[in-house]
């Protein structure tokens, strides 16, 4: 039973942020409360969310902060239901919870590809799964789930994070489009070279399977000068007051999105390219 209820943009809103205690969640979650939004951060990592509360709370916003697993569906479906309960609506999900386990395929062990797809795609789809229907039958709401350029372009070296932000993208692209009728938006972000601490390491859950000192890897990641998560959030939350279906930033890595598009077989060859040239300052083996 759909009402006539509105989605709210974004004061007055009410907003879960998976992954909400670090990174790019933390940045969402703060922009969120700075725009009216009261806000859910849903982490595992508790004591930090609990932190970011206590600062959003102490700023004059509205938050509140979860223990959660993204992989648990039946804890999303309860975080859903008694968000919706309190606060008698939902208007935003983001379903940014993410992890890197960096290194070749021939590195991997069924376990490392089955944590990633745990993390990246399922804790995506346990949150629309807990959330598209409940805001069907309000008649509103907004779905933004965290994806990657890794998920426009190819990722010779991480491909598992490749593979399951690619789903991200297709999964979030095709729901856009089924629910256009149904008052209920849908968008994919796509982020670029973001300073989080994904870029060293995969962040607190993922990691990495060379040995790699993270100083390295961070002189890697400086050369494409990445972006403040304060600054992208911004923007990021800008796109998402637009409907934008793809929101991409930094802005200038579209431009390997468009080669991808346009000319497969030279983004092949330039990734090829980028890969060799990783794998000898990295250590990176076929």
């Amino acid at each position: 039973m759909q009402s006539n209820r509105t989605i709210r943009i974004f004061d007055g809103a009410t907003a879960i942020v998976t992954g909400g205690a670090s990174g790019i969640g933390r940045a969402l979650a703060a922009g969120l409360a700075k725009r009216g939004c009261e806000v859910v951060l849903a982490d595992l990592q508790i004591e930090l969310a609990e932190e970011v509360a206590l600062e959003i709370n102490s700023s004059g916003g509205k938050a509140k902060a979860v223990k959660i697993d993204v992989t648990d569906f039946p804890a999303m479906e309860q975080l859903v239901r008694e968000t919706v309960q309190r606060s008698d609506r939902l208007d935003y999900i983001f379903n940014n919870a993410g992890i890197v386990i960096g290194g070749s395929a021939s590195l991997y062990s069924i376990g490392d590809w089955n944590q990633v797809i745990d993390v990246n795609l399922r804790g995506v789809i346990n949150g629309i799964q807990a959330a598209y229907k409940i805001m069907l039958a309000q008649g509103f709401g907004h779905i933004v789930n965290t994806a990657s350029v890794a998920g426009l372009v190819h990722g010779p070296g991480n491909i598992a994070y490749t593979m399951t932000k690619h789903a991200v993208v297709a999964l979030s692209e095709s729901l856009r489009i089924e629910a256009t009728q149904t008052g209920v938006r849908v968008g994919v972000i796509c982020p670029g070279a973001v300073r989080t601490p994904i870029l060293e390491g995969g962040g607190k859950y993922g990691k990495m399977l060379i040995d790699i000192p993270p100083e390295k890897v961070r002189r890697m990641w400086e050369r494409v000068r990445p972006m403040s998560p304060d600054v992208f959030a911004e923007k990021v939350l800008n796109s998402v007051a637009k409907n934008k279906a793809i929101i991409i930033f930094p802005s200038w890595w579209k431009v390997l999105w468009w080669i991808n598009r346009l000319s497969p077989s030279l983004a092949r060859s330039l990734a090829q390219k980028r890969f060799q040239k990783m794998g000898k300052e990295l250590g990176i083996t076929q």
